[in-house]
This record gives structure tokens, sequence and C-alpha cells, in this order.
């Protein structure tokens, strides 16, 4: 089974990306690939989303499974194809840009072809988006539709590491379970050795692959679900003082507090609540 839209390649155009095609292989234990160089004049990016498959380059074979990807630049040779006893699930994308080389290089995807993501789920969905616009509108809707390929770009650019470094799929797992947990609880005291325990790993070694996951710090986490709750309150709950929001966001410090959400939102809670109103035109009380 296979679905793909194959579009034009447009010489002449403003957008940093498009789509020369999108699609997807599905339990097609025949697909297999084998470009010679110079063959194909844009870049090459796909994501196995079930079973296996095969890359063979610098005369090795890599075995690809679930969250694998690949990608290839411009003119370069290809060779890849299913396992012929576990076919795979793929999703690929081509696609071109004046731009779209600098950016990949200054993220360090010249690196390799070979990559794995930290979490499938929004590449799958940035691809299937993707395709569903080409499907139903081909080429007629040019912005959306090189929003749609930056989205997919951008989605594997966020969360691509190289295959070869170790994987931890597991304590990552853990982690990101973690997640909705943690910003339940973000504004009471934020215990790190608590947190370290439920994912079953040492202090630095939660915060270091809590930073990989996320691409943040756990506190940095934490102060954003905080500040994310207070901006709510904020607009919801006018009976409260600035003051009483700080204390139940999870700071004792009303002048830390408004000096946090300085820095992120650049302004201060009684300005943001005040813009509100004017702009709503509430009452305050």
């Amino acid at each position: 089974m296979q679905r793909q839209r194959l579009l034009p390649t447009l010489t002449d155009h403003a957008f940093f990306c498009l789509p020369e095609s999108v699609g997807w292989y599905k339990d097609v234990p025949e697909h297999s690939v084998n470009r010679q160089a110079n063959a194909l004049n844009n870049f090459s990016l796909h994501l196995v989303v079930k079973g296996k498959g095969f890359l063979e380059a610098d005369h090795q074979t890599y075995s690809l499974q679930a969250g694998d990807a690949f990608l290839y630049f411009p003119l370069q040779p290809q060779r890849y194809y299913s396992s012929q006893e576990d076919p795979w699930e793929v999703r690929w994308l081509h696609f071109y840009g004046s731009k779209v080389k600098d950016y990949l290089l200054e993220s360090g995807l010249h690196r390799s072809h070979l990559w794995t993501v930290r979490q499938l789920k929004p590449l799958v969905q940035a691809y299937d988006e993707l395709l569903l616009e080409a499907e139903e509108h081909s080429f007629y809707q040019l912005t959306r539709m090189s929003t749609l390929t930056y989205a997919v770009i951008a989605e594997f650019v966020n969360q691509a590491e190289p295959l070869s470094s170790s994987k931890s799929e597991d304590t990552t797992s853990r982690i990101l379970q973690l997640l909705p947990l943690i910003q339940h609880d973000a504004c009471k005291p934020f215990e790190l050795d608590y947190w370290a325990a439920q994912a079953k790993v040492s202090t630095y070694y939660f915060c270091k692959l809590f930073r990989k996951a996320v691409q943040m710090t756990p506190m940095t986490f934490v102060t954003l679900c905080r500040l994310q709750t207070a901006k709510q309150w904020l607009l919801e709950k006018s009976e409260l003082t600035i003051r009483q929001i700080a204390l139940d966001s999870g700071y004792p410090s009303t002048s830390y507090f408004n000096k946090k959400f300085l820095e992120q939102e650049g302004m201060t809670p009684s300005e943001y609540r005040e813009l509100y109103w004017k702009k709503n035109k509430v009452p305050q009380k």
C-alpha cells in the first residue's frame, strides 16, 4: 500500500522550502531504491514508522527500525530498502529551497545520513498534514504548502540525533511520561530528587536526559508551567491579588514572581492583567 503526491518543481519562487513529492509506503516488502550520484537534485527525508529496513552507505549496511530516519542532500547516491520479513512503514518527503541547505548545515544535519528521533508522533503528524494538503489542493496554496513542508523539516531538526549515539529509549520514555505529572505539580515546591527517583535515575542523569528529551532544563520547564498557570489565573480569577497568585503559583516572593513574569512575557503581571481587561473591556473588581 502506498500514498504519494508528486508536485511540479518551481524554479522561480519566494518560499524558504517547497515539496517535490511526499508520501508513504506500508507493507511493501519490495520497496527498494538505488539512485546513483547526481540523480536527484533535491533533499530526501525518510522516517521509519513501523517495521524494519536497511540503508547502505560507506560499504556498510545499517538496520533501521521505528523512530529511525535518514536524510540525503541533493545529488548524493542513495541505497535503501525494506525488510522482506518485517516490511517497513515509512514516510518520505523530497523538498527543495535556496536557503534549506544552509539551515540544515547550521543544524549539523550534514554529519550523517542516519538519525533517530526522540518523539515519533509529532513528526508523523507533520508528514501526514503535508500529504493531506498536497492531495486536497496540489500546489494551489503555495504559502500553506511551504509552511507545512517547513513544519516537517523543523520538527525533524528539533527531534533528530545521530543514530550511532547510544539510545536510552526506555528512560527517555519515562521522562516524557512524567511531564504531565510535573506540570500538574508545578506550583508545588520542585524536588529534583523526587522526580529523578520516579525516572529511576540519578539527579545528574535525570537533568541530562530531561534536557535531551525536552530541550530545556527541568527548572525551566517548571517555571514555564507556573507562569502558564499564573497567566490563566490573572485573567480568570480577577478576585485574586497579584500577591495571592504569586503564592498559589509557587512564588513566595511577589517581587521574584514579577521578575520571572517580566522576563518571560515582556510585561509585569499587573500590566498583563490590565492589558487583557482593556482589550476585552472587562471591569476590574
